[in-house]
């Protein structure tokens, strides 16, 4: 199956000397959730601009699927939805006008039946007749969404959705966010929360000075750089670590004792730690575990 974004090459220079973007090469495959991952000032919303048409590339190339974003750029654009970091919105007008409008933007008739359908599952038609300027900003954040999705794209592009939006709002936009992957629309987002692009993302790039310095599938990644932690609790404090375990490599933290632990490589490390502190007549009580998250790796990754 032919990836529905295809970048090659693709640059970004200013008069100024400023490289935004240098040689991007990236596939994005239909139905996906991709994240893109990146400090402040890293390029995300410049790649994303170009990508959307808001910004012309010094050079490269982009396709659609399967149109080229310069040559093609109104097949390609109708089939992108944006929500930007901003929000862009006409305080004056109604839900159901703001919708509407962008919906007409594309030169697609109004489909009221689509419209409403989408407003319901935003659980915004209650709010159809409201201002703009009455809603609250996690309201206003969903009427973005409302509008990129407006003339039904196959591409979402979310740019810091959950920006300023409370805690419950988040998890019931990344809920409606899956319900749009089910239906077949592909995602393509940025987020400085972490821990959400672990848990939703099929995949994650790492974009940093311009460049992308890693594309893999989420779990993979968690896999092959995450670490695991196994943290012994013990009935009594040690000085120091006993010479019998020097071998184990292990951290003491007053009455803890850390050891890092990759299940691929060091299987029998476990039973072998717990007889040796049995030998050594070293009681603990508990044992837990601590995994890398993918905020841990990324900052791990971008200091490189």
């Amino acid at each position: 199956m032919r990836p529905i974004i295809q970048i090659s090459h693709l640059s970004k220079n200013y008069p100024n000397g400023l490289s935004a973007l240098n040689n991007i090469n990236l596939e994005i495959n239909k139905g996906e959730i991709f994240a893109l991952l990146g400090p402040n000032g890293a390029g995300k919303t410049t790649l994303i601009s170009i990508i959307c048409g808001i910004t012309n590339a010094s050079s490269g190339s982009i396709l659609v699927g399967g149109y080229d974003t310069i040559t093609q750029f109104r097949k390609a654009r109708q089939q992108i939805g944006l929500v930007p970091q901003e929000l862009t919105l006409s305080a004056f007008e109604t839900v159901w006008h703001n919708v509407c409008f962008s919906c007409g933007l594309f030169g697609k008739k109004v489909d009221k039946d689509y419209i409403e359908s989408l407003l319901k599952k935003l659980s915004l038609w209650e709010k159809k007749d409201s201002t703009l300027m009455s809603l609250s900003g996690g309201m206003k954040r969903r009427v973005l969404i409302a509008k990129a999705l407006s003339h039904q794209p196959d591409i979402l592009f979310l740019d810091e959705p959950t920006a300023g939006v409370d805690v419950e709002l988040r998890r019931d936009m990344w809920e409606q966010v899956s319900k749009l992957k089910e239906s077949g629309v592909t995602i393509i987002l940025t987020t400085h929360y972490l821990e959400e692009a672990e848990e939703i993302a099929d995949r994650v790039a790492i974009i940093d000075k311009g460049q992308i310095t890693l594309v893999e599938e989420t779990s993979t990644l968690m896999n092959n750089l995450g670490k695991k932690q196994i943290i012994l609790h013990l009935c009594s404090p040690l000085a120091k670590i006993p010479d019998a375990l020097k071998e184990f490599h292990l951290d003491l933290d007053h009455d803890q004792l850390i050891a890092h632990y990759d299940p691929k490589k060091n299987e029998f490390l476990i039973p072998k730690l717990i007889e040796t502190l049995q030998t050594q007549n070293i009681p603990f009580y508990d044992i837990s575990t601590k995994q890398s998250t993918l905020e841990e790796i990324f900052v791990n990754l971008v200091k490189l």
